[in-house]
């Protein structure tokens, strides 16, 4: 991915968001374009405007961090955002230096598998940058048997968007795809030279129309915790939460653990799918 290209789209977008009345701008005449001007964010950050012209070009590289912090603010960006926007011009950094990140992990050691596999009370699984399911324990196969019914490596992403099946399995369809592509968007500012992200990418856009529109709006989440609610073939509705915790020493894989409220009628729901013979078909 083009780290340049990155950067200026990504700041046109979170500009255009921004109104001159959300920042107590007295707004003069037509405006052609939706959002704050080049100027008026140069303005509100405190740099000159052909310094913030560069910036949107997509030159970072050369950027510290105080200015970074300005724009950051004069964009109104929220947490996950700034980061995107620190990530972002490491990247360019990098870019211009010459220097590459070290491969993308694409599998996990004996002991994390063994850790997923103790957890019996809990749905848990790991993935990769490119929303690979590297390992995941019995009741991880069980809650997600639509994906893992599918050919090849489960894919979380290639799931919620090629799979006619996840738009009746997630009670939410629209919030699950939104928070998959700003994932991936997140992901790609933390390393534009991932190129199995690259393919992934490109692949979902060609075949979903849907993807290739959310893509294209630039938008990031932080995905750490949050409550979800599934539409299971077999057990009906479960409405559970989720933490998603990054494993330390392998950067760039993820651990999600899935539980429900104790007592709750999920919980029961739950504990009889921990019950149920390891192979989950779904396809009847």
């Amino acid at each position: 991915m083009d780290t340049k290209s990155e950067v200026r789209d990504f700041l046109t977008s979170r500009r255009a968001k921004i109104t001159p009345e959300d920042v107590g701008l007295v707004s003069y005449g037509s405006r052609q374009v939706p959002g704050l001007r080049r100027e008026e964010i140069a303005t509100l950050a405190g740099i000159s405007i052909d310094y913030y012209n560069r910036m949107e070009r997509g030159n970072l590289a050369g950027v510290s961090e105080d200015v970074l912090e300005a724009v950051a603010r004069a964009l109104r960006l929220d947490v996950a955002e700034r980061e995107h926007l620190f990530d972002l011009a490491r990247a360019s950094r990098d870019r211009v230096s010459g220097r590459r990140r070290a491969p993308a992990k694409r599998s996990v050691r004996p002991s994390v598998e063994w850790m997923v596999d103790a957890m019996t009370g809990a749905a848990a699984f790991v993935v990769d940058s490119c929303q690979d399911v590297l390992a995941a324990n019995h009741l991880g196969r069980a809650l997600y048997a639509p994906m893992f019914d599918a050919h090849g490596r489960a894919n979380m992403a290639r799931f919620t968007y090629l799979d006619p099946r996840a738009q009746g399995f997630f009670a939410d369809w629209n919030r699950t795809a939104k928070e998959c592509v700003a994932a991936l968007r997140a992901q790609a500012g933390r390393d534009p030279f991932d190129r199995a992200l690259h393919d992934l990418v490109g692949e979902l856009s060609t075949k979903s129309a849907e993807f290739a529109t959310l893509w294209a709006t630039h938008n990031v989440r932080l995905h750490t915790n949050a409550e979800k609610t599934f539409d299971h073939p077999l057990v009906g509705e479960l409405t559970l939460r989720y933490e998603r915790v990054a494993i330390a020493a392998d950067p760039g894989l993820d651990m999600f653990v899935y539980v429900a409220e104790p007592g709750s009628r999920s919980a029961e729901s739950f504990a009889f799918l921990a019950s149920y013979p390891a192979e989950v078909r779904t396809d009847h």
